[in-house]
């Protein structure tokens, strides 16, 4: 297949191309936990696609649900009009969500999500009378996608460099929360840590309250390499902001839908945003799709500003609650909450916190860190060649039939939540196999 297959019209996202093109692996097909490659091997999915396949590859239900959207209504705006898919789907996803967050925007991807979040924050605080709240908080190594909203709140160097110039004014960041010497090889939430929450304070300070208007991170960060906040630490976020009257923002991008073993973070960590960005598994990532699952005193609070008969908030894309993503998404919802799929997904925590911690001693890692079915397993670099050891450990588990994700020197482990024991074991042992081999 690779060989009439041209490859050079596709500029690749996140990914060095010629180094790829030069050796490409391509996905043709996907059921249950597996992929199938282009030369018919099996390969286990460990990585949930892009952390994005909760349910499991090509559910029938969900596949069902696209093909009848496609054959009964394929377009309809929702500028000024509307479809019943797009109101069940924000009814079933109200369900999930964190009491009272029960107001949805739906947009194309998480970085729509983090955009809009950031918008309805400014309009909040703007519908209060305080529009001069115009700054945002980050934190280093987050990951809010790559629009230049997100990216200006985000914390990733690689990212930022080549657009600086154009990034949002007024915004600064939080420290990150990742410390070897503390937390190595911490099981769960490391102990280590909840004090770097105060540093908002200092900013708070240094800014005045009165100008920023929200903060945004990922209560667990994926993208960056498996963060796991501290005891205390978001509790601590969240304390600061109620008391300077600052918008809480969660980036569940990743850690929505039972990753955690809970429908969000929010909720496992027993921590309220007041606005969630979502995308991924809202509909198994089988049609793009994000959203904002918003606070109802924050969505009055917009709606209610504007005179009677105005639009409220001019924002909103071409693709808002697109009907197969909103056919999709109901079916996926649907089958969390028919199969217990976050349920499952806890269940299996504790197997797969044991097998991710069975690395601990192999050659060249130096942490292993988990939470629900989320694992990052860090190596030591090579020096002067950051990034090499672990691309070199991806590329050999894909030829062992298993599909992690490398970032940096880390590799993520996030596998569909439909996971088993053996699949497990599976995964983590073919990590471990491969170190063995990698210089």
């Amino acid at each position: 297949m690779t060989q009439d297959l041209d490859l050079s019209n596709f500029w690749m996202p996140f990914t060095a191309n010629r180094q790829y093109k030069a050796a490409p692996r391509l996905l043709v097909s996907a059921k249950g936990m597996y992929y199938t490659s282009h030369n018919g091997r099996q390969i286990l999915d460990g990585t949930g696609g892009l952390w994005c396949v909760n349910a499991g590859h090509c559910r029938d239900e969900i596949v069902a649900a696209i093909q009848h959207a496609a054959a009964t209504l394929d377009f309809a705006p929702t500028f000024q009009m509307g479809h019943p898919l797009v109101f069940e789907a924000a009814t079933k996803l109200a369900e999930i969500t964190p009491a009272g967050m029960d107001r949805i925007f739906f947009t194309n991807s998480g970085s729509e999500a983090v955009d809009t979040a950031l918008k309805i924050a400014l309009a909040y605080h703007r519908a209060r009378g305080e529009g001069q709240r115009n700054r945002f908080i980050g934190r280093e190594r987050g990951y809010h996608g790559v629009g230049f909203g997100g990216i200006s709140v985000g914390g990733i160097a690689t990212n930022r460099k080549a657009f600086s110039g154009a990034l949002l004014p007024g915004v600064d960041h939080l420290q990150h929360t990742h410390n070897l010497e503390h937390n190595a090889f911490s099981r769960g939430q490391p102990a280590w840590g909840a004090h770097l929450a105060d540093e908002l304070e200092r900013l708070v300070m240094l800014h005045d309250a009165s100008t920023i208007a929200a903060v945004i991170v990922e209560p667990m960060a994926g993208s960056t390499g498996v963060l796991i906040p501290p005891q205390g630490y978001l509790e601590r976020l969240r304390a600061i902001c109620d008391k300077h009257g600052l918008v809480l923002i969660f980036d569940e991008v990743i850690s929505g839908f039972g990753r955690l073993g809970s429908a969000f973070a929010a909720q496992k960590f027993n921590v309220m945003p007041d606005i969630m960005t979502l995308a991924k598994a809202v509909n198994n990532a089988s049609v793009p799709m994000g959203a904002v699952a918003v606070r109802r005193a924050i969505h009055d609070t917009v709606i209610d500003a504007g005179p009677a008969g105005a639009i409220e908030m001019f924002h909103g894309y071409t693709y808002s609650g697109h009907a197969l993503a909103a056919a999709a998404a109901c079916a996926t919802l649907d089958l969390y909450k028919r199969e217990g799929t976050f349920a499952q997904a806890a269940a299996m925590s504790p197997a797969f916190e044991d097998a991710a911690h069975s690395l601990k001693g192999t050659r060249h890692v130096i942490d292993v860190r988990n939470l629900g079915l989320v694992a990052g397993v860090e190596l030591a670099p090579r020096e002067g060649k950051p990034g090499t050891r672990a691309y070199e450990a991806f590329i050999k588990c894909y030829e062992k039939g298993v599909l992690v994700r490398v970032t940096g020197d880390i590799l993520a482990i996030s596998p569909p939540l439909i996971v088993d024991a053996a699949q497990i074991a599976r995964i983590f042992g073919t990590v471990g196999e491969v170190l063995g081999t990698v210089e």
